[in-house]
């Protein structure tokens, strides 16, 4: 099943059951406004979104056309936003470019981060922000779960995850380090992030899915050119049972949090063998070209975003069709605080 919410109706948007080729809509507000009162009450909801969605479908009901362009995130705000670093080769790859070694724990404890969720940004929306902040995007795979109580082991977190989607994680590269070094994590260097048009249940990803992972290619272009096509269910250290389970290790979860996989990696060997241009899948984002550069060559040679730059995130099943909608962020400096 596919949903999504447009930019109408209100700060949480309309929710829309989405047809699987992405060319239909149908508001359903009988049955939820929103798509955060359907996670509220999935289990009633969840059985009257999917009949919509077969119906769409099959052609019984036929649906408004899908435009993209006019939806919000899927969820516009929501109680929680945990994003992790499940790709231990990011980390790895960073660590490396500062010579600093891995901690041991960092491959059985997943790190992880409460990122601001009163406010996501449209996925067509400009990213605003300065250049001299160090703009980099990070395209990455997202859960939205129900509840999750308190202590929940990783199987049964798997269980309470009932939408996927992608996201793009926007980050200030260079207000890191300075806010890092004050020991208390991330704030400024984490603005909103923008998340897929459409958030799609598990089972719509067929044989993708498994192992609480999605098997597929993240494919990232920057300014029209392909920047990368990792795997998503390559290297992924932490799978999102795991993920879940280290949020809900001192806490309850409320249905419609969000957890993060954080930048999707796979391990390639060498600058040299890992750009597309070269044969390799490339990245997801700038910071783990520039460590490649910084280590084969001592310093970064690919810049951050600038003023008008546009990335663009989208993932497509075995026959080249979108399944969540494309992410397409511009930099827009010129309205920047």
């Amino acid at each position: 099943m596919k949903l999504a919410t447009l930019q109408q109706g209100g700060r949480d948007g309309t929710l829309v059951v989405v047809s699987r080729d992405l060319t239909r809509q149908r508001a359903v507000p009988a049955i939820a406004h929103t798509l955060l009162a359907a996670l509220d009450d999935w289990e009633a909801a969840e059985p009257q979104l999917r009949q919509v969605y077969e119906a769409l479908n099959s052609g019984a009901i036929a649906g408004e056309p899908f435009d993209e362009a006019a939806c919000h995130s899927p969820l516009p705000r929501t109680w929680q936003w945990a994003d992790g670093s499940a790709y231990i080769n990011h980390v790895e790859l960073v660590r490396r470019a500062r010579g600093a070694e891995v901690p041991e724990s960092f491959y059985s404890d997943p790190l992880m981060y409460q990122g601001g969720s009163d406010g996501f940004i449209p996925p067509r929306a400009p990213v605003v922000a300065r250049e001299e902040w160090g703009i980099d995007f990070e395209a990455e795979v997202t859960v939205a779960t129900g509840d999750v109580p308190m202590g929940a082991t990783p199987e049964e977190a798997a269980r309470a995850i009932r939408l996927v989607m992608l996201v793009n994680d926007v980050s200030l590269r260079n207000l890191i380090p300075a806010e890092l070094a004050k020991g208390f994590g991330f704030f400024q260097s984490k603005p909103a992030s923008a998340f897929s048009p459409v958030a799609v249940t598990p089972d719509e990803l067929g044989d993708a899915w498994q192992d609480a992972k999605v098997h597929l290619p993240l494919v990232v272009h920057l300014n029209g050119e392909l920047f990368g096509q990792p795997n998503a269910g390559v290297d992924m250290t932490f799978d999102f049972g795991r993920l879940i389970a280290h949020v809900a290790k001192t806490r309850t979860l409320c249905a419609g949090s969000v957890i993060g996989s954080g930048t999707v990696s796979n391990k390639q060997g060498s600058l040299w063998g890992s750009t597309v241009a070269n044969g390799g899948v490339g990245y997801a984002c700038l910071a783990e070209l520039r460590t490649y550069e910084t280590i084969e060559q001592g310093q970064p040679a690919t810049p951050f975003m600038r003023h008008g730059d546009v990335v663009r995130i989208e993932m497509r099943d075995g026959e080249g069709r979108s399944i969540f909608g494309t992410i397409e962020n511009r930099v827009d400096t010129a309205s920047a605080p």
